[in-house]
C-alpha cells in the first residue's frame, strides 16, 4: 500500500512535507483533518494520543507522529536521493541539524502564540503575557536561523530537500502572527521566496486549503479522516 500522510488545516506545519512528498515523486495518499475540531475529538486520539498532526500511515499500516520520525522514514526510502543525502554525508548532517532545529526551538517558539489565539475563554492579561513572550521567542529564534542559513540556495545546497520541506510549513506563521516584516531577515525571506514559487511548495498550499490542484501525480487519492481512523488507529 502506498504510505498517507495526515495532514492538518488550517496552516498546519504538515504543508510542508506534503511538498516533500511531491518531491519525493514516490506514489503516496493524503488525509485532511481540521486541527479546530476533528483533530479535538476522541476518535482522533486512536491515531494520535498527542492530539497533533501530521501523523503516517506507513506502506505496512503502522501510525508514525512526529515530524522528524517521519522526515527519518522518508529520507531512508529515499534512494534515489531526491529529498535527502547518504546517511554518512556532511550534507545529511546538515540537513538533519537544519530540521531538528526547526522542529524543536523554531517551531516551539510560535506555541505562545498560538496559545493567545486559542484560549478557551478571554483573559487580556493572560494573552498579553503569551503574546510578548512569544514575540520575543519568535524574534529570537529567527534570528539563530537567519545565521544557519548559508550561501546555497536551499537549506542545504542547491535543491530543496526535507529540511525545506519541514521550514516551508512552518516560516509562514511570522506572518499569520504578525510578528515582524518578513525583510528583517533577508537570507530567510530570500529562501522562503524561492520555495514559494516551487510548484510542489503552491500544490501543498492549494492541497490544504481544500482545492484539487494538479500536481506531479505522485498524490494517488485522499482518504477520509474518519477512515484512515477506523482502518489504521488504535482499537477503541
Amino acid at each position: 500500500m502506498e504510505p498517507i500522510l495526515v495532514y492538518g488545516f488550517p496552516l498546519g506545519s504538515s504543508m510542508g512535507l506534503i511538498a516533500a512528498l511531491e518531491w519525493l515523486g514516490k506514489p503516496y495518499r493524503l488525509s485532511r483533518v481540521d486541527m479546530l475540531g476533528e483533530m479535538r475529538e476522541a476518535p482522533f486520539l486512536r491515531l494520535n494520543p498527542r492530539v497533533e498532526t501530521p501523523a503516517l500511515v506507513t506502506d505496512d499500516g503502522r501510525v508514525l507522529t512526529e515530524t522528524m520520525a517521519i522526515a527519518n522514514w522518508l529520507a531512508v526510502r529515499d534512494t534515489s536521493r531526491m529529498i535527502s543525502f547518504d546517511a554518512t554525508s556532511p550534507e545529511a548532517d546538515r540537513m538533519m541539524q537544519m530540521m531538528a532545529f526547526i522542529n524543536t526551538g523554531f517551531t516551539g517558539a510560535f506555541s505562545p502564540l498560538w496559545m493567545a489565539i486559542e484560549l478557551p475563554e478571554p483573559d487580556p492579561a493572560y494573552e498579553s503575557n503569551l503574546r510578548r513572550y512569544g514575540l520575543e521567542q519568535t524574534l529570537n529564534r529567527h534570528d539563530r536561523l537567519e545565521e544557519l542559513i548559508g550561501d546555497t540556495p536551499f537549506l542545504v545546497g542547491d535543491r530543496p530537500t526535507l529540511a525545506d520541506g519541514v521550514l516551508i510549513g512552518v516560516a509562514r506563521w511570522l506572518d499569520v502572527h504578525a510578528v515582524a516584516p518578513r525583510d528583517r531577515w533577508p537570507k530567510l525571506d530570500a529562501l522562503r521566496k524561492r520555495l514559494e514559487g516551487l510548484p510542489e511548495v503552491e500544490y501543498a498550499l492549494a492541497i490544504e486549503q481544500g482545492e484539487t490542484p494538479a500536481g506531479t501525480g505522485a498524490m494517488v487519492g485522499q482518504l477520509p479522516i474518519a477512515e484512515v481512523i477506523e482502518r489504521y488507529g488504535r482499537k477503541a
